[in-house]
């Protein structure tokens, strides 16, 4: 199983992802005005995000109006609120996952098995929320370019990338990085094997007594033939196994 420092390192990642997500979404500067042309008036700066538009001034006033309608946005506009808003809550829901699973969580100590598999469905979760973020502003992104170089928009109406998608771009990149290390922890089969510990005693503990009563009078005159001098141990392994065999008294003295 991966460490407890990988796993730790895995959540601070895909936690970090989940803020700079909650930011990138808040944030008004999803595309901003480009200044590529001739005529350009560099006084004010216009950008927009997916909540509202907003223009600045060059003496430092900001003006933003909140869109109106939901139904008269484009329907890349509404695909990336959605996107963006669903792996919001996705985070949150790994967030509370991931932490029962952790190791240095106190949450189901007894069941270490258990306790993996929770870590594990949380980073599954987060590397679902990260995906969701990356299609939220690669599909925004492409929607800029597409307008940019279209010859039939004007070029003082063309946009560039703005800061909240790059703050998108790697804020899904943590989520997946950190989604992935924390998928690390996905629990391998192991074999266990029953213990014996010199001078333990437990209330199923078999004893040379317990044994002829509880083995071999169920089955009347039966004898079990083993080599000699083994102990209680090795008669327990062997019973499990079917190694030792069952024979009836007269067999064994023609034998």
């Amino acid at each position: 199983m991966a460490n407890a420092g990988l796993q730790l390192l895995g959540f601070i990642l895909a936690f970090l992802g989940w803020i700079g997500a909650i930011v990138s979404t808040a944030m008004p500067q999803w595309k901003s005005h480009s200044y590529a042309g001739d005529n350009i008036v560099t006084a004010q700066s216009i950008y927009e995000g997916l909540w509202m538009s907003c223009v600045s001034q060059s003496t430092g006033q900001i003006q933003c109006k909140v869109f109106d309608s939901l139904l008269n946005l484009n329907s890349t506009l509404q695909a990336t609120r959605a996107l963006m808003v669903v792996g919001i809550l996705l985070g949150l829901i790994a967030i509370f996952v991931a932490t029962i699973g952790m190791k240095c969580m106190k949450c189901l100590e007894d069941d270490e098995v258990q306790k993996m598999r929770m870590a594990v469905i949380g980073g599954v979760i987060f590397l679902i929320a990260g995906l969701a973020v990356l299609v939220a502003t690669a599909w925004y992104g492409n929607r800029i370019v597409q307008e940019f170089y279209d010859p039939m928009t004007p070029v003082n109406a063309r946009y560039e990338f703005g800061p909240a998608l790059f703050t998108g771009w790697a804020a899904a990149s943590l989520c997946l990085l950190g989604g992935a290390l924390l998928c690390c922890s996905c629990p391998r089969k192991t074999t266990s094997y029953p213990t014996w510990h010199a001078g333990a005693r437990r209330d199923d503990e078999l004893t040379m007594e317990h044994l002829r009563k509880d083995v071999l009078e169920p089955f009347g005159n039966l004898q079990l033939e083993y080599e000699s001098g083994p102990d209680m141990e090795t008669v327990r392994y062997l019973l499990s196994t079917d190694v030792v065999k069952v024979l009836p008294v007269d067999e064994i003295s023609t034998g």
